[in-house]
């Protein structure tokens, strides 16, 4: 009798170490400037923060997830940009890299200071249990909606 094993393979996921919060790790994110398209946003801020512009968009989570920053990351940010952040409201793109990986470079296009210190291709599971805690369910949320394209 013979038998079939079947590994269960995921898209492995970019992921990158904060310079300013030692052992936190993340997806490549940004801001969207005013009257800006959030898909032109995207692009902007995945080549500022990882130099990559070999990508294409698979998918967009149709809604803005949110999240509040705990009370000390508020204080800091107070402090570095003279406003009060209570949070973000994100909007989520599914991206492939087409790319070589000669291409990724964390000092992204020089446009703006390095945000990150290493970069990792991970599991979505490596993804959610290295994020910072406040993250978390935004990017448990995200993985489920993009989890199609994940397989």
């Amino acid at each position: 009798m013979s038998r079939k094993f079947i590994k269960e393979v995921y898209v492995q996921i970019f992921t990158a170490s904060r310079l300013d919060i030692p052992g936190a790790w993340q997806m490549p994110q940004g801001g969207v400037g005013e009257g800006e398209d959030p898909r032109d946003a995207a692009f902007r801020e995945l080549l500022e923060e990882t130099g990559v512009s070999s990508a294409e968009i698979l998918a967009e989570v149709p809604y803005w997830l949110t999240y509040d920053f705990p009370l000390e990351v508020r204080e800091k940010l107070n402090k570095l940009w003279g406003e009060d952040w209570k949070g973000q409201a994100q909007k989520w793109f599914c991206f492939r890299f087409i790319g070589k990986e000669e291409e990724i470079n964390l000092d992204g296009d020089e446009t703006e200071k390095p945000e990150f210190g290493e970069w990792s291709w991970m599991s979505p599971q490596q993804v959610i249990e290295l994020a910072v805690g406040f993250k978390k369910p935004v990017y448990e949320e995200v993985l489920k909606y993009f989890a199609p394209y994940l397989q």
